[in-house]
């Protein structure tokens, strides 16, 4: 894995994002922002699930003008989050209209294709930078190739069809998409915003053209980057869509901060983008958020399904603990847990994992050894198998990270 490509570090409400610091997961509600009540819930949920930025419409003058009592409402909740406010046509008329909203959000999302066009782009932005400016606030240019930049590309065009070998116009929007992005950012700075205050996107939906797009803009300039497909589609579509198009990207040291968008199932939680996020970055290496639960897959050895259920349950056991655990336990995000259907690799697996248990397959003796930190611990049998493995769990991370000055003391 490449090393993390150098960026200047923009705080954003106190998270920062770029240089060294950790890949930050962020995430966006699909609540109508207006509904304070509704908005303020979803991002408690977006926060307990791991966001560490939560994004917010802000369309309208109802929604601009909610955005103190979402604030309230999640200080009720002793949630403290940074919300950033998503601008499109409208942007440079809220944030002046409503100086408290402007002052709560702790980052601006400016799209230059969504600003305005003609003489009015200009204006509509540097009236957005302005307000940036006296807030303290930075700013991320999030270019979309399905909103891009108009005069940009027909200018970009113009120049292409002028040449003796013309690219083809997938690139000639590749090329419009990194010199808006980087213009903008420019402008922003031409008109006094401080050079770390700034993050740049460069959004499109399909994978391939997301790793051109991005390796051709990160060795151009050092502001932090924001990764994400535009649109990643629903359910296994979206998870794996994202999860081929974020990899390469970040082994290669490319990227300060992550959304992964998911549509979600009708009425279904949004959690499961911070989610998804989350487990891309844990799973090259880059961060990690819980323990971590190896299962096979499952055989003709295991026709039971008694292991598939108990992984399961403990997986979500240790998600629905990590809040407290994350608390009393420093350092147990790293813990390796291992549930194993059979003989073949479930002894060895378990070895490897800090705790693992290797249950009886079909046919076998109907014993499940347990083994801690490379040795064996006990041998579980009967019909608490379940529950007894969950028990040693417990008193393996009290012991193991209890000693740890718990965080916030």
């Amino acid at each position: 894995m490449s090393e993390r490509r150098h960026t200047v570090t923009v705080n954003v409400g106190g998270v920062p994002i770029g240089s060294a610091h950790p890949v930050v997961v962020q995430s966006m509600t699909n609540t109508d922002t207006a509904d304070a009540e509704g908005t303020a819930i979803q991002i408690a949920q977006l926060v307990r699930a791991g966001s560490e930025l939560v994004r917010v419409t802000v369309n309208t003058r109802e929604a601009a003008a909610a955005i103190p009592e979402i604030v309230a409402r999640l200080a009720e909740v002793g949630l403290s989050v940074p919300i950033v406010g998503d601008f499109h046509y409208n942007g440079h008329i809220l944030l002046r209209e409503f100086p408290e909203t402007a002052r709560l959000l702790a980052k601006y999302r400016i799209n230059p294709g969504n600003v305005g066009a003609g003489q009015q782009h200009d204006v509509n932005f540097a009236t957005m930078i302005e307000v940036a400016k006296e807030f303290g606030k930075p700013v991320r240019i999030g270019v979309n190739w399905g909103s891009l930049d108009q005069q940009v590309l027909a200018r970009l065009m113009d120049a292409n069809t002028a040449q003796g070998s013309p690219k083809s116009g997938t690139d000639v929007m590749i090329d419009a998409m990194v010199v808006s992005a980087l213009e903008s950012a420019r402008y922003a700075e031409a008109l006094g915003l401080p050079h770390d205050r700034i993050i740049i996107s460069v959004k499109v939906s399909s994978a391939p053209e997301l790793w051109q797009v991005y390796r051709q803009l990160a060795p151009l300039c050092d502001y932090p980057l924001h990764l994400g497909l535009t649109e990643a589609g629903m359910g296994m579509k979206g998870m794996v869509a994202s999860s081929v198009a974020l990899t390469p990207l970040l082994v290669d040291g490319i990227g300060d901060t992550i959304r992964v968008s998911l549509t979600p199932e009708p009425g279904a939680s949004r959690k499961l983008e911070v989610e998804v996020a989350q487990q891309i970055l844990q799973s090259i290496g880059l961060r990690q958020f819980l323990p971590q639960v190896t299962s096979c897959p499952g055989c003709g050895r295991t026709t039971s399904t008694f292991f598939q259920a108990l992984a399961q349950k403990i997986q979500d056991y240790i998600r629905d603990t990590m809040p407290e655990w994350k608390v009393k336990y420093p350092g147990v995000e790293e813990m390796q847990v291992a549930v194993m259907g059979c003989v073949v690799n479930g002894p060895g697996e378990s070895k490897h994992a800090n705790i693992g248990i290797s249950l009886p397959g079909t046919g076998e003796d109907p014993r499940a050894p347990v083994y801690q930190d490379g040795k064996l611990l006990t041998t579980l049998k009967g019909p608490r198998i379940a529950e007894d493995f969950q028990e040693l769990m417990e008193r393996y991370v009290e012991a193991r990270y209890g000693q740890a000055e718990p965080v916030g003391s």
